[in-house]
């Protein structure tokens, strides 16, 4: 994909997050590209979950679901997730079960499966799950039931935990939202702290993705530690605190570079 195109596809999303929808003719006419270009753009933002096609156009998934903090986190750290998502997806095989965490890295990971048959998707986030089922026809998925937090697209709490112990998937990814040396792996939500932990020991095989901006960053309830998965993927480690971490427990690091 060209330069241009990606530029042309951000404004589109722009429009999106400013009208809620938009309309094939109106691409063609603002940006000055045929209405089959313009169609292209919607198929490949939709692909990739970013909106809801319709009939000669599109609209925001917020017309759907309340714009969430998931959404304005869609495109930090992109590349980083990408490479991150890429290298998780070499360890799921067809008809796994596959427990993914909510996020934007999550959802880079769900992307990363479209080659997949048969997998089962679990998961507590609304964006997910409608992603599963929008487009990887040939997988499931299992939503976990529990309270809708506000403003984002996830469920949490005791419901959602007590679902998770009646579980045993295949592999387990877990997106923590921040990592110290000494607090370990943490996020900012108590409730999704409970649920992060109950991911971390519901699965056969457990795999911790986290982009190098998280290392070091705050983070308010801690939920796990290296010792607690099996490999931890991240795009880098520029300053050598992960493989300090990992460097005398068997949990492998694994740089998605």
């Amino acid at each position: 994909m060209t330069e241009f195109a990606e530029e042309r596809r951000t404004e589109i999303l722009k429009l999106l997050d400013k009208n809620a929808s938009v309309q094939v003719s109106e691409i063609a006419q603002q940006f000055g590209v045929s209405r089959v270009t313009a169609r292209s753009d919607l198929d490949t933002l939709a692909k990739d979950g970013k909106l809801r096609r319709t009939h000669g156009g599109a609209v925001s998934l917020g017309r759907a679901l309340t714009v969430s903090v998931q959404d304005k986190r869609m495109n930090v750290n992109v590349e980083a997730k990408r490479l991150i998502a890429e290298r998780a997806a070499e360890f799921v095989q067809d008809s796994m079960s596959v427990l993914v965490d909510t996020g934007t890295t999550g959802l880079a990971l769900v992307r990363a499966l479209r080659e997949r048959r048969g997998l089962m998707i679990i998961t507590a986030d609304l964006t997910i799950a409608d992603y599963v089922d929008r487009s990887l026809p040939e997988s499931d998925v299992f939503l976990l039931g529990g309270k809708l937090r506000k403003g984002h697209r996830y469920v949490t709490g005791p419901a959602t935990v007590r679902a998770l112990s009646t579980l045993h998937p295949d592999i387990s990814f877990v997106c923590p939202t921040a990592y110290s040396s000494q607090n370990g792996f943490a996020t900012n939500f108590e409730g999704m702290a409970q649920l992060k932990q109950a991911f971390l020991k519901c699965a056969a095989v457990t795999y911790v993705m986290m982009d190098a901006e998280k290392i070091n960053a705050p983070g308010l309830f801690s939920f796990g530690f290296p010792k607690d998965a099996d490999a931890i993927i991240c795009d880098s480690d520029p300053i050598g605190i992960m493989a300090d971490a990992t460097e005398d427990i068997s949990t492998r690091l694994i740089l998605a570079k």
